[in-house]
């Protein structure tokens, strides 16, 4: 193979793997006045289909429960951990997973309601869509790793 086939094959990669990822939308508001506002008529969006994401997410809230519970439970008779490494270490194990899965349910119930609320507010903008995002992205930020590391030593 050539160079010139190899720049040949770099560049149709580059401009197939450019143009596979659209977002449709309207265009952003014009500095000068013009462009950005109203519907184009040419995004359709049903309600329902909305909600039902939205219900579909916030369902796994349910599911999350469960598996706490059962991380809960299997925690029964796990009382005094000093004197036992592994005790101790499988409590802080216990702890970060606990945590992690209440931030999880939270996630879920918040991106649900977002979703639920999206098929409602189809005239939000995708601007304001996007701030509630990031602001659940900062409420549930992920908790650090744990174990494994020495502690001051």
């Amino acid at each position: 193979m050539s160079w010139d086939e190899w720049e040949q094959l770099k560049t149709a990669a580059a401009e197939r793997r450019s143009t596979r990822t659209q977002l449709n939308q309207l265009p952003a508001e014009d500095p000068f006045g013009g462009g950005g506002g109203g519907p184009s008529g040419e995004l359709r969006t049903q309600r329902r289909a909305w909600t039902q994401a939205g219900e579909g997410v916030s369902g796994l809230k349910g599911d999350i429960g469960k598996g706490l519970k059962s991380l809960e439970d299997g925690q029964a008779g796990v009382a005094d951990t000093s004197g036992c490494a592994s005790a101790a270490a499988q409590k802080e194990v216990y702890d970060s997973w606990k945590a992690y899965l209440g931030k999880v349910s939270g996630r879920c119930g918040t991106l649900g309601g977002l979703l639920e609320r999206a098929g409602r507010d189809l005239t939000m903008t995708d601007q304001a869509i996007g701030e509630e995002i990031a602001k659940a992205k900062v409420q549930y930020a992920d908790t650090e790793a744990v174990g494994g590391q020495a502690k001051g030593r």
